[in-house]
């Protein structure tokens, strides 16, 4: 017959045998999350402020091959009036109008602001497309730089 070994049992009931992390153990874990967190967070933040004004950036460019197709079709620009809906809706002075010219809604710029159309460009641009960026006003730097199709 088999006899349970004493110090096996003993030991069993132990402070040592319990299998938990200690509070140091658990601050020393929340320590290394903080500071990884603290490295990689302001780098993912800065990628999406870049990927905002890529996609800025690459909208214009399409709105600004959709306006030449307008432009070939009827000879002109639409008017500032007129704005990028003539690229959706025929508007009323534009008999060779052969749209729609983007099956899509014109988008909003990536911060959820319409683009700023005008023709002709104030510096004597055929046209110019300005997203204002973060702001949504005018000018400021960083990612509220404004964003136009003659950069």
């Amino acid at each position: 017959m088999l006899t349970p070994n004493p110090s096996r049992a003993r030991r069993a009931f132990t402070p040592r045998a319990r299998r938990a992390f200690t509070l140091i153990e658990l601050l020393v874990v929340i320590l290394i999350l903080s500071i990884l967190a603290a490295l990689i967070i302001p780098r993912l933040v800065g990628r999406t402020s870049d990927a905002k004004i890529a996609k800025a950036r690459s909208d214009i460019a399409t709105i600004s091959s959709l306006l030449q197709q307008y432009r070939m079709d009827n000879d002109r620009y639409p008017t500032t009036e007129q704005g990028l809906a003539a690229l959706r809706v025929r508007p009323p002075d534009a008999p060779n109008w052969k749209g729609p010219y983007t099956t899509k809604d014109v988008p909003l710029d990536p911060w959820g602001n319409p683009y700023v159309y005008q023709t002709p460009g104030p510096d004597g641009q055929d046209f110019l497309i300005t997203s204002y960026g973060a702001d949504g006003a005018p000018g400021g730097d960083g990612d509220a730089a404004d964003i136009t199709s003659d950069q």
